[in-house]
């Protein structure tokens, strides 16, 4: 089974600094029947304006992704970390038993990033941070393997049975993935169009899929994307 989610159709912020669409339910945008995906509680896409972002506020309990779509993305936190990450690099926060942090855009120009919480296995972790500047051709017509599980083989480490990929297709280029049994997973269409089992998906569309191996065609030459697989949720 495959739902595909129009992004038209998703939450959505707009403010004078910062435009988001939001994939499950997040700030004021509330529906009971969209909470989360699985393990996969939040998924917000947003544009934030230069010199502009999120100031310090703390988080607990929680894994938390950054995923750079463009632009340059400046990270602080509590824990005395400091970084500037790029188009296609990834950081990670395990907010365990509570960290502060913030998130701002000193460039130039907008920067866009998903920004993914999922949660952990369980609660009371030690608080961690790290990050990744992955070569954007290692996931050139190819998976990228960039978050798993603590006994996966990802570079990039969360508390929880969930695996991230990427990848950029080149126009007419295909990608096949294997879905195990008991398994389910969540795209979503970063940049460019894709065909996925017959479902076409535009920019910033998402599907929900369970039952069904996957084959992606790209329909342009700028399709990114980004799939979850995860531990199917009897609920979903």
């Amino acid at each position: 089974m495959i739902r595909t989610i129009d992004h038209n159709r998703m939450g959505r912020s707009r403010l004078e600094w910062l435009d988001s669409h939001f994939h499950f339910s997040f700030a004021e945008y509330y529906n009971p029947e969209n909470i989360h995906y699985g393990a996969l509680r939040v998924v917000n896409d947003d544009l934030i304006k230069a010199g502009t972002g999120f100031d310090e506020h703390p988080h607990k309990n929680m894994e938390i992704i950054t995923y750079v779509v463009d632009g340059e993305l400046t990270h602080a936190d509590s824990m005395q970390n400091r970084s500037t990450l790029h188009r296609g690099e990834v950081q990670y926060m395990s907010a365990g038993t509570g960290v502060a942090h913030s998130e701002h855009n000193w460039g130039s120009g907008p920067l866009r990033l998903l920004q993914i919480w999922i949660l952990p296995d369980r609660d009371g972790y030690e608080p961690r941070y790290g990050d990744m500047r992955f070569i954007w051709n290692d996931r050139k017509n190819r998976w990228l393997h960039i978050v798993s599980g603590e006994e996966g083989g990802a570079p990039v480490k969360i508390h929880q049975d969930m695996n991230l990929y990427v990848s950029a297709l080149s126009e007419g280029q295909q990608l096949a993935y294997r879905l195990s049994p008991f398994r389910q997973a969540y795209l979503i269409q970063i940049e460019g169009s894709c065909e996925i089992n017959g479902h076409t998906l535009h920019e910033r569309d998402a599907a929900e899929i369970c039952g069904e191996n996957l084959t992606i065609t790209s329909n342009s030459d700028d399709a990114h994307i980004l799939l979850f697989d995860m531990e199917a949720d009897e609920e979903d």
